[in-house]
């Protein structure tokens, strides 16, 4: 089956894709299910292959879709990764590749954040990013692309 959804600014990799009635599902190699492959999903499932096969990063030290409440409400956040300490990380928010990277989106991923306190952050919508470090004494500093995973944990 061809990929249901546009090429996103990732490298290709190869998906398990599948279709069921009129909708297809991809494969989710760490939470080991298949999932509705929407826009969203599809991001998020190259996002990820990004992070583990470019960037290096431990796949064990990746959380997806977890809950976390802030204020007594429930909310997901779309990708959680650790560093060797199992400390929060990077914190993720993908959106589908019609949804522009705005202000709202990025009060969405610092909101998260308050509560689970990563020390970076990626925002994509597949097509575009926004990826940052955040710091104490010099507020958010932005970065051009995900840095190895070595490079973050020094």
């Amino acid at each position: 089956m061809n990929n249901p959804f546009t090429q996103l600014a990732f490298p290709d990799y190869d998906f398990r894709l599948k279709k069921s009635g009129d909708k297809p599902y991809i494969f989710d190699e760490l939470r080991k299910k298949w999932f509705v492959c929407t826009p969203e999903e599809w991001v998020r499932q190259n996002l990820i292959k990004y992070l583990i096969i470019d960037c290096n990063y431990p796949t064990g030290l990746i959380a997806i879709e977890k809950g976390l409440k802030i204020a007594g409400r429930d909310f997901r956040f779309d990708i959680l990764v650790y560093d060797r300490e199992f400390r929060p990380l990077v914190v993720v928010e993908c959106k589908a590749p019609e949804i522009g990277l705005d202000q709202k989106v990025f009060d969405q991923v610092l909101h998260y954040n308050y509560q689970i306190n990563a020390k970076y952050f990626i925002l994509t919508n597949g097509l575009n990013f926004i990826m940052g470090k955040i710091s104490d004494d010099q507020g958010v500093i932005f970065l051009e692309k995900p840095p190895l995973f070595d490079e973050l944990v020094m």
